[in-house]
């Protein structure tokens, strides 16, 4: 299933991201690919929060931590950054691993850099810049 969609600002993704938060079951990888700006922490701010974890204003991007935390002991989100993961035992020193313990949503942007093998469904999210504040989000599941 591929799917594209057009957004013409920073506010119709996020809603975009809250619509697509509703389709959601744990355990599932949303793995999120763009250039720097194409819009994943803003996406992923209305998955968040479409969730329920958190509040949009509480998303924030994980590229010096890596990991964010979102949600209750019942229904946790994962969001991850791994733009800077090089290698295995980066992924590990990060505590990545620990995610896949408990069925959740987890939320990884700069998914190309590091591919990870998982019995979880996944969700390809691809953000593109066209010009402006328009994006074309791509959703292809596998």
């Amino acid at each position: 299933m591929t799917e594209e969609v057009i957004s013409h600002s920073a506010e119709e993704t996020t809603l975009w991201g809250r619509e697509f938060a509703k389709g959601l079951k744990p355990p599932v990888l949303v793995l999120l690919t763009g250039d720097l700006g194409a819009g994943k922490t803003t996406l992923t701010k209305g998955i968040v929060a479409g969730l329920g974890a958190a509040n949009e204003d509480e998303v924030t991007s994980p590229t010096f931590t890596l990991l964010h935390v979102y949600g209750g002991a019942s229904a946790k989100v994962y969001h991850g950054d791994l733009y800077r993961i090089e290698s295995f035992h980066d992924f590990e020193t990060v505590g990545l691993e620990d995610v896949f313990a408990n069925p959740a949503v987890v939320i990884l942007e700069w998914s190309e850099r590091f591919p990870l093998p998982s019995p979880w469904p996944q969700i390809r999210l691809r953000l593109e810049h066209r010009g402006g504040n328009t994006r074309r989000i791509t959703v292809s599941a596998e």
